[in-house]
This record gives structure tokens, sequence and C-alpha cells, in this order.
């Protein structure tokens, strides 16, 4: 029987994968192209987007958080197919091959937020969306500091744990904002 906070999780991960296939059909596999330095630059534009929303009496633009925490959580995927995979000159992967890459890298993800919230017991819910937004910008800090050191480390993990951390917190942030609990 899967715990609540499955359930919860799983159901965000419908709600972004929808979205996946949603602009997979719309624009293919074109981000196929784009290095991983790109795409934590993406990341990081998206997590800029959410911290300067939180902070700002006005937003100018109608979209909010929800579809930048959305945005982040796939990104983050197609990061750590790009990094399984590589990236290419010109997109070519197919639907069904993209779709069980994606669901590959959210089965990992999946059973480390597992493994973490029994090592922390689930400590994100008590903190602020506006925490995890700042966790997730320093998580992007910390791996565009690896990319530029060509990957290598002297006792941090690799830009993959940070991207499967990106992923499940933006997912946190999704739980608490679609199943808020007072």
């Amino acid at each position: 029987m899967p715990t609540k906070t499955e359930q919860q999780y799983d159901s965000i991960i419908e709600v972004c994968k929808d979205v996946f296939v949603k602009k997979m059909h719309d624009y293919g596999t074109s981000w196929r192209i784009l290095r991983p330095e790109s795409l934590t630059d993406q990341i990081l534009i998206k997590a800029s987007r959410i911290r300067s929303i939180q902070m700002k009496p006005e937003k100018r633009v109608d979209e909010g958080e929800r579809s930048e925490f959305i945005g982040i959580l796939n990104y983050a995927v197609m990061a750590l197919i790009q990094l399984k995979k590589g990236f290419v000159d010109s997109p070519s992967m197919n639907h069904d091959e993209a779709m069980a890459l994606y669901d590959e890298q959210v089965t990992k993800a999946r059973r480390l937020m597992n493994d973490k919230n029994h090592d922390y017991d689930e400590a994100w819910r008590k903190m602020r969306v506006s925490s995890i937004t700042d966790l997730i910008l320093m998580k992007l800090y910390r791996t565009k500091e690896i990319e530029n050191n060509a990957g290598a480390t002297l006792i941090s993990e690799g830009v993959d744990a940070n991207y499967l951390d990106i992923l499940n917190y933006a997912a946190f942030a999704l739980i608490k904002t679609d199943f808020s609990e007072n």
C-alpha cells in the first residue's frame, strides 16, 4: 500500500508527465540538442523567476509558481536523460523511447525520495515553498560549479545527484501547493 507521500508524489508526476507528453507532441524531442549545461541554465531561469514571484508584490506574466515548478521537474528529467544518452546535433528520439527514459529517471528519483524521506522523517513537509525554491537555486549553483570544473569533485556527489534532488524538491513544492494542509 503506497504511503500518502508516495500517492501525492505519483499524482504530481502524472501532472508533470502529461505536460511533458503534450510539449513533446508540439515540439518533438527538440530538447535533445541541449547540452546539460544549457538545461542547468534553463532550470536556473525558472527557479529565479519563482524566487522573483515570491519576493515581489506584483507579477506581470500570467504564469505562476506551479507551472514553473512543473517545468523545473521536467527539465531535470531531460537533463538526467541527456547525461545518460548524450546530446545530439539533430533531435531524433522517438516518443516511446523518450517516455521510457522519462519513466526510468522518475523511478530513480522516487526511490531516492523514499530513502531520504525515511532518513529525514519527511522534514520537507515542515519547510516553506520559498525555502524549497532557495534549495533548488543552491543545487543549481553547485551544479554549475561542478560543470565549470568539467565534472571533477573532491568530495561531493556529481551533477546527476543534484538533478535528482532538484526533481524531488520541485515535486515537494508541487505537493505542498496542490495538497496544502492546514
